[in-house]
């Protein structure tokens, strides 16, 4: 199935702009992190306690945040889950005190608070700031080690100016969907680490399509010039990209409308990071494969002289 058949568009034509596009939206991740002192690390990372309710009756986050606020837990995450109707709640306290059962205290309080509303507990979970240290240095490095795996794999299967591209990409993706959970305050968690790996994946897949129809490209077009090869590539690749792209951000974003609470930051992660991913294929991997190009050829050339 294609949607284009010829289609002659000079992608890299705007890759100026493009960069210019992205330098704007990675600075303004960048100054928001800043601002912020870092990422805003959930309780996987930073070490808290979760506790999972489901309420006979009707309640409110804005009921169960009123009555935390008497224990100076009013800054707690409070998240509604599952149907309207169900009445449950995901609710998370930061930093774990030492020798406090926190959990234990929440529910002794909605007891007392809410007598005339039972309610189950569902989950119950708590992680010491020392584990939670060893989560964010554990994905960290999970990271930083699928980019290394993805610039040796690439290298041999393409070349190495291909390979850089490649992840060039990636940090753009990652960089772009960091910015904005930080611009919008939301936490990074194991899910959302889970999230970036996924988006990682995703852009990889894409920029592969694109660098193997440039490969064989290379092979037919041996008198054109390299930059033309890559925009012919990227069009020749533009329709399975669009039908890829566009069908999995369609089913991405009824997850980000509908999926509720529990999953809405990985979908709205996954959101962003199709949509870079997409968009970094042609506008960043390329035009940095352009640029290591140029700059190999001018290298051999002063060799010569």
């Amino acid at each position: 199935m294609q949607l284009f058949r010829e289609t002659n568009i000079d992608f890299l034509g705007k890759r100026k702009l493009a960069a210019l596009i992205s330098a704007v939206v990675i600075l303004a991740g960048i100054i928001s992190l800043i601002a912020h002192g870092g990422p805003q690390y959930g309780i996987d990372f930073t070490g808290g306690t979760s506790l999972q309710l489901a309420f006979e009756k009707p309640m409110t986050a804005g009921k169960l945040r009123s009555s935390l606020s008497a224990l100076g837990f009013g800054q707690a995450e409070i998240k509604k889950i599952g149907f309207e109707e169900e009445n449950e709640f995901i609710i998370r306290v930061e930093k774990l005190a030492e020798g406090v059962n926190i959990a234990e205290i929440m529910e002794e309080n909605f007891t007392a608070s809410f007598p005339d509303n039972k309610y189950d507990i569902r989950a119950v979970m708590e992680i010491g700031p020392k584990i939670g240290s060893e989560l964010r240095e554990a994905a960290l490095l999970a990271v930083f080690i699928s980019l290394i795996g993805i610039l040796i794999y690439i290298s041999w299967r393409f070349e190495f100016k291909f390979a850089v591209g490649a992840v060039v990409a990636l940090f753009h993706d990652v960089l772009v969907t960091l910015g904005f959970f930080s611009l919008l305050n939301l936490d990074i968690t194991l899910v959302i680490v889970a999230a970036f790996l996924t988006i990682v994946g995703y852009s990889l897949n894409d920029t592969i399509v694109v660098y193997d129809r440039i490969r064989e490209n290379l092979k037919i077009l041996r008198r054109d010039a390299f930059e033309n090869v890559i925009n012919r590539s990227i069009n020749q690749t533009l329709s399975r990209t669009i039908i890829t792209s566009g069908t999995t951000l369609i089913v991405v974003v009824v997850l980000f409308l509908i999926g509720g609470e529990v999953i809405h930051d990985f979908s709205f992660a996954l959101v962003v990071g199709i949509i870079a991913g997409t968009y970094s294929t042609v506008f960043i991997a390329s035009p940095v494969v352009i640029a290591l190009q140029s700059r190999f050829a001018g290298q051999k050339g002063k060799r010569r002289m």
